[in-house]
């Protein structure tokens, strides 16, 4: 049998640590481009020298930022311990680049509520569930119907960042247009089945768990894709998520024509639900859990943005 090669042996260590596909196809790319700069060359011919160079080029001739340059490292790391089972201290030790403290762009409420204005009712649901619940852009996007409970007004984030599943609260204001999607969405989910189509993609380990759940109507996304997709490696078509583009760019768009003096992005948008959150009086540790961060010092960069503290202090020009 034919040794797998090297890339597909970086895919199936990466799948048995559960590495998300984002993950794992960023990695591919740092460990591809690892190679082609240093023309093809196998890893197992290189080590740390070929290391360092490529980090410094990345540094100095690409501009790249410090922690995507952080994440090329790690590529490289993942490559030579996990794959090539090489010590990856033995190869040397390399100094990560230090992240640039900055504070995040945090809307007001009039500003949100001008950009949700320049939105259609799809697009401000969207909105609404990252500033009203705090959601990433792709936990948005990747919503299942089963996953929102109107009853317990909750949400529940499935398989989030860091592979871990949390629950965030569901504003009563997202409830009306919550069940108009619904609607929309089960005219799709009946068409499609129909039509002889599989229903929404699910991945191949839940796949084999649950063979019917793509065609059942709790196992369908909450913002389908307005296309169907064919799997690749099953040929059956499927209907994925809405892409993340395509809120980013009606949101850029937006705070264009919304005349907000800021730029942001959708993320800005659960910035600011933190930062309004902690303005409210609540405590850190609720913030961090409907956040799903992992670490409490992740959470508390929005203390140094909350309005309340401003307040407080008075300026020595004022008193001129």
């Amino acid at each position: 049998m034919d040794k797998p090669k090297l890339l597909d042996r970086v895919r199936t260590a990466a799948a048995v640590l559960h590495f998300s596909p984002r993950t794992t196809e960023a990695y591919i790319h740092w460990i591809k481009r690892f190679i082609f700069h240093h023309n093809k060359r196998h890893p197992n011919e290189m080590g740390a020298p070929e290391i360092h160079e490529f980090l410094s080029y990345l540094a100095q001739e690409r501009d790249v930022s410090a922690s995507t340059q952080n994440q090329a490292l790690n590529a490289i790391a993942f490559l030579y311990s996990r794959v090539l089972d090489r010590d990856f201290g033995e190869i040397g030790d390399f100094p990560r680049a230090k992240r640039p403290k900055r504070l995040p762009v945090v809307f007001s409420n009039d500003e949100v509520r001008a950009i949700l204005n320049q939105l259609d009712e799809i697009e401000r649901l969207m909105i609404s569930f990252l500033y009203g619940s705090g959601l990433r852009l792709l936990e948005c996007v990747s919503l299942r119907v089963k996953d929102v409970d109107l009853g317990r007004r909750c949400i529940i984030v499935r398989e989030a960042k860091g592979d871990h599943d949390r629950m965030t609260i569901l504003p009563q204001a997202c409830i009306p247009p919550v069940k108009r999607q619904l609607e929309r969405i089960k005219l799709i989910y009946r068409r499609d089945l129909s039509a002889g189509f599989a229903g929404s993609t699910i991945a191949d380990s839940l796949g084999r768990k649950y063979p019917s759940a793509s065609r059942e109507f709790a196992w369908q996304y909450l913002f389908p894709a307005s296309r169907r997709m064919v799997n690749p490696l099953t040929r059956v078509e499927h209907r994925h998520h809405i892409d993340e583009s395509v809120l980013q760019r009606a949101v850029k768009e937006a705070i264009l024509r919304s005349g907000v003096q800021k730029n942001g992005s959708c993320h800005s948008f659960r910035h600011s639900f933190a930062t309004r959150l902690l303005e409210q009086g609540y405590d850190i540790r609720t913030v961090q859990e409907l956040l799903g961060h992992k670490d409490v010092r992740t959470t508390m960069i929005y203390t140094h943005v909350i309005t309340k503290k401003d307040l407080s202090i008075r300026s020595p020009l004022d008193d001129l």
